[in-house]
């Protein structure tokens, strides 16, 4: 075979004949690494044979088999659990608890539908059994392999048939096909590959975990999230116990579910109304907070926002936001200022969604308009009012999808008082002890709230 040097670049997967400074294709810096490889497919060998194409209506249509993972909010983020045959990409930062999920999830699977195989590329097998142990994991069927090794990783799935299989991590294991190292754009697309052949081709689910760079991105080519069928990422401060496990890409499921869990002495444990979770440790009579309801997949959720308006002694005034759009901010201090004539401009201002919640839906529009105006006039909301709608730039509140539902869950809460668009009013029926007051303008939302 021929052997073939080319540089690649760690960050998209592009090749070049010589070394580079800048990848052309994704503007890394400093990227490209030597690698050596065999050549192509030999010429004369058989090609692969083609298939007929049939007419989409032609085609069998079959029902998903799905295995339950034990856990509910896990298997709510994967659609209503484990597809067969699929390949599914874990991602986080080192100590968020992805090796901890899924030792859970293969213990509950050895017990319940038979052989599973967890291949340990960093951590030995007594390393292993010992979080097991932790963990009180012990299920005979679990089956653990610390192992790198592509080809002895295949020929122990071959002679095991587990019913599913991890592989912790995918930039451990490496092919002796080839002669780059461990991790290398090559070996990761090498390794997905022929694991995604394996899962294809017996029907086994598989789950890879992947490291992360330092910006939070999936470390390896970007080809490894479009090869595999779902991608998932364990969102949290290591710090702080609780955990979000998000779907950015699922082609068994939604795109928008999220799965919150704590982290126990005993693992991961699911927090199965997440609302009493953000709202935990909100402060009563105290300005600059305020509660919303955002939609995250079909689940409502109640989360408080805290604004902190105080005057700036820079030449350009801070603005600062955790887990809401900096731009989304910036947007709605110039509509207040212009609109409504509360002068922002020489603020300071500090907005942070509590319970390292991320939120991104223009619902939260109205919500962070009144915190910053509670903050700056040093005005309480009566903290029994939920707030939400959209904003528009000549001041308007605009109408919000499942107003019904975010009142609901506001209601099952004990909020007594919804502010939302007219425009949606209509659309929330008769809810047992909740006022629900609509507005059409940033004028009428601020005499409501404040």
């Amino acid at each position: 075979m021929k052997i073939v040097t080319r540089y690649a670049c760690q960050k998209c997967g592009y090749q070049s004949a010589k070394w580079l400074g800048k990848c052309p294709d994704c503007a890394a810096w400093n990227s490209f690494v030597e690698e050596i490889t065999g050549g192509g497919r030999k010429i004369g060998s058989p090609a692969p044979a083609a298939t007929r194409p049939v007419p989409i209506c032609e085609v069998a249509s079959e029902a998903e088999t799905r295995l339950s993972c034990g856990i509910s909010e896990f298997d709510r983020v994967l659609g209503g659990g484990l597809v067969s045959g699929s390949l599914v990409l874990i991602g986080g930062d080192p100590g968020i608890g992805k090796s901890t999920i899924l030792l859970q999830v293969m213990d509950h699977l050895a017990r319940t539908v038979g052989p599973v195989l967890y291949v340990s590329g960093e951590e030995s097998a007594r390393q292993t059994k010992m979080r097991g142990e932790r963990l009180g994991i012990g299920a005979r069927e679990l089956l653990v392999l610390a192992e790198t090794s592509l080809e002895l990783i295949l020929s122990q799935v071959a002679a095991l048939a587990p019913r599913a299989l991890v592989i912790d991590s995918i930039q451990t294991v490496f092919s002796a096909s080839l002669e780059s190292a461990p991790g290398s754009v090559s070996q990761v697309r090498e390794c997905a590959g022929r694991l995604m052949e394996l899962a294809k081709r017996n029907g086994i689910p598989t789950l890879l975990v992947g490291h992360v760079t330092k910006d939070g991105s999936l470390a390896g080519p970007r080809v490894l999230e479009h090869m595999v069928d779902t991608v998932l990422y364990f969102e949290g401060d290591p710090g702080h116990a609780f955990r979000i496990l998000r779907a950015v890409k699922n082609r068994f499921g939604s795109t928008n579910e999220i799965g919150v869990f704590e982290m126990k002495e005993g693992g991961l444990s699911e927090v199965r109304n997440p609302s009493e979770l953000f709202l935990a440790e909100r402060p009563l009579g105290v300005p600059g907070s305020a509660v919303v309801t955002t939609i995250e997949g079909s689940r409502p959720l109640l989360v408080e926002l805290q604004a902190l308006v105080t005057p700036s002694s820079l030449g350009v005034p801070r603005r600062t936001t955790l887990g809401v759009d900096h731009n989304r901010l910036a947007l709605l201090v110039a509509v207040l200022d212009k609109k409504v004539g509360l002068h922002l401009s020489g603020q300071d201002i500090f907005l942070n969604a509590a319970g390292g919640a991320r939120l991104s839906e223009p619902a939260i529009d109205l919500g962070m308009v009144a915190a910053l105006a509670s903050s700056h006039l040093d005005k309480i909301i009566d903290p029994h009012t939920v707030i939400v709608g959209e904003v528009g730039l000549a001041g308007e509140v605009r109408a919000i999808t499942q107003a019904e539902t975010r009142v609901r869950e506001a209601a099952k809460l004990g909020f007594t008082r919804a502010v939302i668009p007219a425009g949606s009013v209509r659309k929330v029926g008769d809810v047992p002890g909740m006022t629900v007051v609509g507005v059409k303008s940033l004028d009428e939302a601020l005499e409501q709230f404040l």
